[in-house]
């Protein structure tokens, strides 16, 4: 259980150096952000390593084409990966280009048995190269595919047992899909395997009223908010990573939001073990 971090922005780099604040256990990075070997920003990730632990959160894995993996991409990441040795490496549940040509969105993708083995084979090729388990991000969705044959949940289930790749649970993004597809939210926290768990993201959206867009550019809603405990009660400890990439505010107003979620987690944690004693007593 690594604590409770938030996502690093560049608008904040000189607060953090400055500070090293003590309300947050690590920092989540994006991976595409500090591949250069040179410049600013490898040298503020060497800096903030050497003080707290690091996750890399990717874009490039393109988990979804039947495309061979960008091996220039990987290398990279490999020399990034030995370079400030992060707790682990996670990307999305997504396809993002094809051709060579980025999309610079994430892209769902159809839950089928074709699509899981493909998936499958680029995951295990990619551990493979790196020589760790990799993570991935279930996605906001704003559509449905014919095609599909089996849930979200289902596919992530039997990705994980396929592969031994492990789930970033974005706690919005269920809420954001669930609200777009008219399905339950808790449901589909019911149906994922708890050891798969390996990381909880928060952050905040758009709610259009017919339609929600994840947009990460508000504080955490209320409903997201229950839903978290509910996934905590569920999972057990899981480290949890606050993320804000617009209109983002002063770096202490993150962190107070940054210990909701410790609270919550913590009542969770409390409420489930004491349960489990009243149970064992019983």
């Amino acid at each position: 259980m690594l604590g409770y971090g938030i996502g690093l922005r560049s608008v904040h780099y000189d607060y953090v150096l400055r500070n090293r604040p003590a309300g947050v256990d690590w920092f989540e990075l994006i991976t595409e952000n500090y591949l250069a070997p040179g410049g600013r920003p490898r040298s503020i990730l060497r800096e903030v390593r050497a003080d707290y632990p690091v996750v890399l959160h990717g874009l490039s894995f393109n988990i979804g084409t039947d495309e061979a993996p960008d091996w220039d991409y990987l290398a990279q990441l490999k020399a990034l990966i030995s370079e400030t040795e992060p707790e682990w490496v996670s990307d999305h549940l997504c396809w993002t280009g094809i051709n060579g040509l980025s999309s610079h969105d994430l892209l769902p993708i159809s839950y089928n048995e074709h699509s899981l083995q493909r998936v499958a084979d680029k995951v295990g090729q990619i551990q493979d190269y790196l020589g760790r388990k990799i993570v991935l991000e279930n996605p906001s969705l704003y559509i449905g595919f014919r095609s599909a044959t089996m849930s979200e949940p289902e596919f992530l289930n039997a990705l994980v047992t396929r592969t031994d790749c492990e789930i970033l649970l974005d706690v919005n993004n269920v809420y954001v899909s669930a609200f777009n597809m008219g399905q339950d939210p808790y449901a589909y926290v019911d149906a994922l395997n708890p050891s798969a768990i390996r990381q909880f993201h928060l952050a905040g959206h758009t709610n259009n009223t017919t339609h929600i867009i994840d947009t990460h550019d508000h504080p955490v809603c209320d409903d997201v908010w229950k839903l978290y405990g509910y996934a905590c009660a569920r999972f057990g400890p899981v480290a949890t990573l606050l993320e804000r990439d617009d209109h983002i505010p002063e770096f202490p107003e993150l962190l107070k939001e940054l210990q909701q979620a410790r609270d919550l987690q913590e009542k969770a944690l409390a409420n489930r073990n004491s349960t489990a004693v009243q149970r064992d007593a019983s």
